[in-house]
């Protein structure tokens, strides 16, 4: 599907039970881009590098990088916290993580699933080399968004351990 048509698609929900937009893909797919979208139609954007960043602020520099793990372990937490405070209030939501494994996204929906609410998983599904132009221009920025510089080795790592959605109710764009 076209981004602007699931985008569409979303905004148009009905608002009768929560709604949460799981976000999916490798560092530089566009997650945050396709979230603040969503964010400007009403949606509320929960974003894990922004909790870690407006938490512990900036990766190496006012944190050390060995915290990072154990950070962004406990921003998962405060952002499972602030979920389920706008699922009770029966809000449209965004989460604007990577979602790299099955299991965590499995999580997410079970936990969303057993406090009323539906969900949407949409999977930006980005080549291997669009990504690398991608994060070569992000690699200029530091900010919430791009923390820290992805690699070329880094980046083979994430597409390595990187569990691709198929058959779990994903929208692939």
């Amino acid at each position: 599907m076209l981004q602007e048509e699931v985008i569409n698609h979303l905004i148009s929900e009905k608002g009768d039970i929560p709604f949460v937009v799981l976000m999916c893909g490798i560092a530089g797919s566009g997650k945050t881009t396709f979230s603040k979208k969503l964010e400007e139609e009403g949606f509320i954007r929960l974003s894990i590098d922004e909790e870690v960043w407006s938490t512990y602020g900036r990766y190496g520099v006012d944190y050390p990088r060995e915290k990072y793990r154990e950070y962004l372990d406990e921003s998962h937490a405060r952002i499972c916290d602030k979920l389920l405070k706008f699922i009770q209030e029966n809000k449209k939501i965004v989460l604007d993580s990577s979602f790299w494994s099955r299991s965590e996204r499995e999580k997410y929906k079970q936990l969303i699933e057993e406090n009323g609410g539906k969900w949407k998983l949409i999977y930006l599904k980005v080549d291997d080399n669009e990504l690398r132009r991608r994060l070569e221009i992000r690699s200029k920025r530091f900010d919430a968004n791009a923390a820290f510089p992805i690699t070329k080795e880094m980046l083979t790592t994430f597409l390595k351990g990187f569990e691709e959605p198929i058959g779990e109710g994903e929208i692939v764009i």
